[in-house]
C-alpha cells in the first residue's frame, strides 16, 4: 500500500493503492504508450537551439514529417498542445465574424466548435448523434444552399476520439468541389496522424491539425499544422488577432532551420526517433496494423454481446473502439475495476457520453499481445462489474489475431 504524504498543517487523507508489479497497461486512446527508443532520445542533453547542430535537426524534422501527412507542403510545429494547433489552423486563415461550417460528431468537434466562437466566428453547427461521421451529403446541401460563398471554412474532426468514429475525408472533399465552393478545409487529424491512412495533398485540405502524444508515440508538447498553398493564400487577408500563433515568422525562420521562440528541443529529438520507428516499418504496414487491431477489438466486443458506438461500418475507427454499455450499467465502474485490479486504464466516456461508453486505445507502439492481454483485462473487469457478457468474446478476437 502506498500513502500520499501530507503537507505541513494539512489533514492527512490516506489514498490506497493497490500494489502492481509490471508495467502498466494505458489503453486510453493518447497519450500513448512511449516507445523506449524515443525515451532514451528525449534523454539526450539540450543543445543550443540557435546552433547548426539545432538547425540540421529541425530541417531533417520538417522533410521527414511530410509523408506522415501526406503532403509536399509545409509543416509547422509547435510547442503546444492540439488544441493549440487547432487555434492556429484558425487564426491564421480566418477573420472575425467569418462563417465556417462545423458537424457534431462528438466532444472533440463540439470542442473545436466553441472555440471558434470564442475567436469572434460565427459557426453554423450541424447537429448529430455522436455516433456517425460527417455527413458527405450534408456538406454538398450546405455549400450549394450558399450561392453568397459567405462560408469561409468547413472544419472536419477525421477520428472523432471520444467516439471512434471516423469521417470520410474524400468524401467530404468531393461534396464542397461538387458544391462549386472556394470554402478552406480545414482537418483535425490529432488521434488518427500516423496510425490511418492521410493524404493532405491529395484529398485537397487545407489545414490538417496534428499532435505528437497518439500516433507519433511522443509525450504531450508538440502541435502541428500542414498547410496548402491556398491557406497561406488566406493568411494575407486573415484578421483574427495572432501573435504566438503567426505562420508567417515561423516558416520565415525554419527556412534556415531555427524558430522564433525557444523549441520544445528534446521532444524534437524524440520526435526525430518516432519518424524513424515509422519509417522502418512503413506507413502502409502502419495503417495496415492499426485496422487489423481495430478489426480484433470490434471481434471481441461483438463476441461478448455488446455495442460498438459507431453505426456506421465505413467509419468504424483503426485506432480506438468505444464500447456503449446498457442502461443498467456504469462504464466508469467497469473502468475503475479493470484499473484497480489490472493496473489497465481505459478512456471514459466524455461528455454526454460520460458513464455510458469506454474507449479502448489500440495504437502508436503495439503488437498482437498487448491487444489480447488489453482484451483479456477487458473481458475480466467486465464479468467482475456483473456485465453480462459471453467469454468466446476474447477467443473471438484471438482467432483474427491468430490467422493474419
Amino acid at each position: 500500500m502506498r500513502n500520499s504524504v501530507p503537507s505541513h498543517g494539512t489533514e492527512w487523507n490516506p489514498i490506497v493503492i493497490t500494489p502492481h508489479s509490471g508495467r502498466h497497461f494505458l489503453q486510453i486512446p493518447g497519450p500513448t504508450n512511449v516507445p523506449d527508443r524515443v525515451l532514451q532520445a528525449i534523454a539526450r542533453p539540450t543543445i543550443d537551439h540557435r546552433g547548426p547542430e539545432f538547425a540540421e535537426l529541425a530541417i531533417h524534422l520538417m522533410d521527414k514529417l511530410k509523408p506522415v501527412f501526406g503532403t509536399g507542403g509545409p509543416v509547422v510545429i509547435y510547442p503546444s498542445s492540439g488544441t493549440g494547433a487547432w487555434e492556429a489552423a484558425l487564426v491564421n486563415t480566418l477573420s472575425p465574424g467569418d462563417r465556417v461550417l462545423a458537424f457534431e460528431t462528438g466532444h472533440f468537434a463540439s470542442l473545436w466548435r466553441e472555440m471558434a466562437e470564442r475567436l469572434g466566428l460565427a459557426v453554423e453547427f450541424v447537429p448529430g448523434d455522436w455516433r456517425r461521421g460527417v455527413d458527405p451529403a450534408a456538406v454538398a446541401d450546405r455549400l450549394a444552399a450558399d450561392t453568397a460563398h459567405t462560408i469561409a471554412a468547413v472544419m472536419v474532426v477525421h477520428n472523432e476520439t471520444s467516439t471512434g468514429v471516423t469521417s470520410r475525408i474524400p468524401e467530404i472533399r468531393a461534396a464542397v468541389d461538387a458544391a462549386d465552393h472556394p470554402a478552406l478545409l480545414l482537418v483535425d487529424t490529432i488521434s488518427s496522424l500516423g496510425s490511418i491512412d492521410y493524404r493532405h495533398d491529395a484529398w485537397g485540405v487545407d489545414v490538417t491539425v496534428g499532435c505528437s502524444q497518439k500516433g507519433l508515440m511522443l509525450p504531450p508538447g508538440l502541435g502541428f499544422n500542414a498547410i496548402s498553398e491556398k491557406a497561406l493564400a488566406a493568411r494575407q487577408s486573415a484578421l483574427l488577432p495572432k501573435s504566438y500563433w503567426d505562420w508567417t515568422p515561423i516558416l520565415t525562420a525554419n527556412e534556415r532551420g531555427f524558430y522564433p521562440y525557444t523549441p520544445t528541443t528534446n521532444l524534437l529529438y524524440g520526435l526525430r526517433e518516432a519518424l524513424l520507428i515509422l519509417e522502418e516499418e512503413g506507413l502502409p504496414n502502419v495503417f495496415a496494423r492499426h485496422s487489423r487491431h481495430a478489426a480484433a477489438t470490434r471481434a471481441a466486443v461483438h463476441g461478448w454481446g455488446l455495442e460498438i458506438l459507431c453505426a456506421d461500418p465505413r467509419e468504424y475507427s483503426g485506432v480506438l473502439t468505444a464500447v456503449l454499455l446498457g442502461p443498467e450499467y456504469d462504464a466508469d465502474k467497469v473502468r475503475r475495476i479493470i484499473l484497480d485490479r489490472f493496473d489497465m486504464s481505459l478512456g471514459a466516456g466524455l461528455g454526454k457520453l460520460a458513464g455510458r461508453v469506454f474507449r479502448i486505445g489500440h495504437l502508436g507502439s503495439y503488437n498482437d499481445l498487448m491487444l489480447a492481454g488489453t482484451l483479456a483485462g477487458v473481458q475480466m473487469g467486465l464479468q467482475l462489474a456483473g456485465v453480462t457478457v459471453d467469454p468466446a468474446g476474447l477467443q473471438a478476437a484471438l482467432d483474427l489475431l491468430r490467422a493474419e
